[in-house]
């Protein structure tokens, strides 16, 4: 099946380096104000056992080609956005897989490869210049993403590779409960792409994440059994606790040090997760260790438009939809963690998702989507008012005519938005942070934190 490449792909450049001085990498379990249980499980490993071979598929082994990465030494320093993985270890491990699923165990969490011999890169000497390469790849709702990636010094990564397509996998799920065949087929072929870039790098360490809609769909493990077959890939069915946290490790070097009180929100296709974030007392270098409350609402872009509609949105349809996510709102128990802050000067928003960086690219008027300039910008409250009114008065067309926005999210933004207004009236602020970044750089920074990458001399001369 042939498929449409997005015009607009958000994946951070090849050569960017990022940088998170607050991931909240290494960080425990944070402590929790909800409905939501706490589960942990250790890895024992950063590889998996290799799996015996899938049928109709060669074993795990041919997953990697384990030629060791060329050593060309780079003489120009690559442009490009940094972001901050902070210097620890020690990482517990995500919570136990929903739906009655067992626990999976980041060990576990790896794409299917034989564990490394001992030849080629894996046998070369301290002070030589491979550096280990890193991986993450988050299937949500509505997209996938892929981000593969070699540390740097302070705490920093590179990016290598990315990729980032629109599949629409949970298109039809809030009315079947089930995954469509046409999607599944769509993240497939996503899924093959990344396959492929994944096979053509010695991966040291990876972890593959699925999201809402495999958590939510009746055939959801049933469809990771299909990728597991034609891509090659083993995905990870993740807990919402375990998402919250990563969006917060993906995010945090956009806390700044004179902060005192943050709502982290994550828009997703299926689900939205928020986190309270209270930094008024002393400030530790995790900023997951100062998450006093979150949780996951299982309302996201597409099951939102697919329930009031998405290419024509009235004013009343879209209050309807600002009042759906309120009542869902109202019903989190620890959604007041933050009111003594709520008020004070040093209470922001901090927004990772498709609607925040389109308002932000449209409140910049960008003739093209240009990451760098939408990630860690401020809007005042004024400037999200007006942005949202101007989508509401935009038809389907127009919307879809936006260079930010394009036919892919057209019928999404305005879903988007009304999560975002229902976060803006329980959590009042006149600052909103924009964040382009997330799970797939949370997820990379707790890895190379829990292979110790940046505590290792041999990869630290390495580093030019």
């Amino acid at each position: 099946m042939r498929l449409r490449r997005p015009a607009t792909v958000r994946a951070a450049p090849e050569g960017s380096t990022v940088e998170d001085r607050n991931t909240g990498a290494g960080a425990p379990e944070a402590g929790v104000a909800g409905d939501m249980p706490v589960e942990r499980s250790m890895s024992a490993s950063p590889l998996a056992a290799t799996p015996p071979p899938a049928p109709g598929r060669p074993p795990g082994g041919d997953f990697h080609s384990h030629h060791p990465a060329k050593g060309k030494k780079r003489r120009k320093r690559r442009r490009g956005r940094k972001v901050f993985a902070r210097d620890e270890s020690g990482v517990s491990a995500p919570g136990a897989i929903e739906r009655g699923q067992p626990a999976v165990s980041q060990a576990e969490a790896v794409p299917l490869v034989a564990p490394p011999t001992a030849s080629g890169a894996e046998r070369r000497q301290p002070g030589q210049r491979d550096l280990p390469v890193f991986a993450a790849l988050d299937l949500g709702t509505n997209n996938c993403r892929l981000l593969v990636a070699v540390p740097q010094r302070h705490g920093q990564f590179r990016v290598v590779d990315a990729f980032s397509r629109i599949v629409r996998l949970g298109e039809g799920l809030s009315a079947s409960g089930r995954l469509a065949e046409t999607a599944m087929d769509r993240a497939v072929e996503a899924l093959k792409v990344c396959s492929d870039k994944l096979r053509n790098r010695t991966v040291r360490r990876a972890r593959l994440i699925a999201t809402e809609a495999c958590r939510s769909a009746a055939n959801g493990v049933e469809f990771l059994d299909r990728v597991e077959r034609e891509a090659g890939l083993r995905l990870e069915i993740i807990d919402r606790q375990t998402e919250a946290r990563l969006a917060v490790s993906g995010c945090g070097s956009l806390v700044e040090r004179e902060t005192r009180g943050v709502v982290l929100f994550d828009i997703g296709g299926g689900s939205s997760e928020i986190a309270l974030i209270d930094l008024s007392g002393r400030r530790s270098a995790r900023l997951a260790n100062h998450i006093v409350s979150w949780t996951s609402l299982p309302v996201g872009v597409v099951s939102l438009a697919e329930r009031y509609g998405g290419r024509t949105v009235t004013r009343d349809t879209f209050r309807a939809m600002i009042e759906d996510v309120r009542v869902r709102l109202g019903a989190f128990k620890g959604r007041n963690r933050l009111n003594h802050l709520v008020a004070g000067p040093g209470f922001h928003l901090l927004g990772t998702s498709g609607t925040v960086t389109t308002l932000a690219g449209v409140h910049l008027e960008l003739e093209r989507y240009e990451r760098r300039r939408v990630d860690g910008l401020w809007m005042d409250r004024d400037s999200v008012d007006r942005m949202v009114e101007k989508l509401l008065g935009w038809n389907f067309e127009q919307r879809m005519a936006n260079p930010c926005i394009g036919a892919d999210r057209a019928d999404l933004v305005l879903a988007g938005c009304a999560i975002l207004e229902a976060i803006r009236l329980v959590w009042p602020s006149e600052r909103l942070r924009v964040a382009d970044r997330g799970l797939r750089e949370g997820i990379l920074s707790e890895l190379m934190a829990e292979e110790g990458v940046w505590q290792d001399r041999r990869w630290n001369g390495a580093q030019r």
